[in-house]
């Protein structure tokens, strides 16, 4: 555990907001290898410089709702002269080509051929077990369709965990986190929020909350303690005044707390 910005302990923690895929949730993992392809499929140029142009743009929006994802897409494929597609038709082939997988790995799991643990962050189970014996009130607000983020917390066991489940939705483009984190954020309230996106991360330092990025390894199953480089460093960027590889050093995370 590496602890960037000192904060006062505190004496209570009375509520929690976990971003879900690379937080909890593996199920999605390689979902970058899916989306970077589709948007080099469709801006005009040089193929390098717009793989690169790309590349950076999926680094630095990772954690927002994947229809403002789609919305630059389109924008940068009119800005180069091409034909654009409406955003919603960019997400509608994105989700089609990702669920490809994810349905996979969601049959698996459900049908015993695969273990769930496979698809989790390591610790992320027990780290919720111990907040629930301590009476925190949890939230998991995504960028995922809701739909889907309510099935796989479902597949992996998560679901019960949680007060309120919340994704996008499929025809407006509300922020889900924001829109959570300003419910929630009262005076007086001690709030933790926890993810491995620089979106959430930011939306709850704005909140007053207290920060915890999760600097998570992608590889499905993988178990390694060391901290993913990529997320690191987007999280330290966003403001995050604690970063973790995982959950599974439980106790010396509540006591940090």
């Amino acid at each position: 555990m590496e602890i960037l910005l000192q904060h006062p302990r505190l004496e209570t923690l009375d509520a929690a907001v976990f971003d879900f895929d690379g937080t909890l949730s593996k199920l999605r993992a390689g979902w970058e290898e899916v989306m970077a392809p589709l948007m080099c499929e469709m801006i005009p140029g040089e193929p390098a410089e717009v793989q690169a142009l790309v590349r950076d743009y999926i680094d630095q929006s990772t954690g927002i709702q994947t229809i403002h994802q789609m919305r630059w897409l389109a924008e940068e494929v009119a800005r180069r002269g091409g034909k654009a597609e409406d955003p919603w038709a960019y997400k509608d082939e994105y989700n089609r080509r990702l669920m490809l997988e994810v349905q996979r790995r969601r049959d698996a799991v459900t049908m015993g051929t695969e273990e769930a643990e496979t698809y989790m962050v390591p610790g992320g189970m027990a780290f919720l077990k111990a907040l629930q014996d301590r009476g925190v009130t949890m939230y998991a607000a995504s960028g995922t369709d809701e739909e889907d983020v309510q099935a796989e917390a479902a597949v992996l066991g998560f679901a019960g965990f949680f007060t309120e489940i919340a994704g996008a939705k499929r025809t407006t483009d509300d922020c889900s986190k924001e829109a959570v984190l300003r419910r929630l954020v009262r005076p007086g309230r001690n709030l933790l929020v926890a993810g491995d996106g620089k979106v959430e991360i930011a939306l709850g330092r704005e909140a007053g909350a207290l920060t915890l990025g999760i600097a998570s390894q992608d590889a499905p199953g993988c178990r390694s303690e060391e901290m993913n480089e990529q997320k690191y460093r987007r999280l330290a960027a966003a403001g995050a005044h604690a970063i973790v590889c995982d959950f599974r050093k439980t106790e010396e995370i509540l006591a940090w707390i």
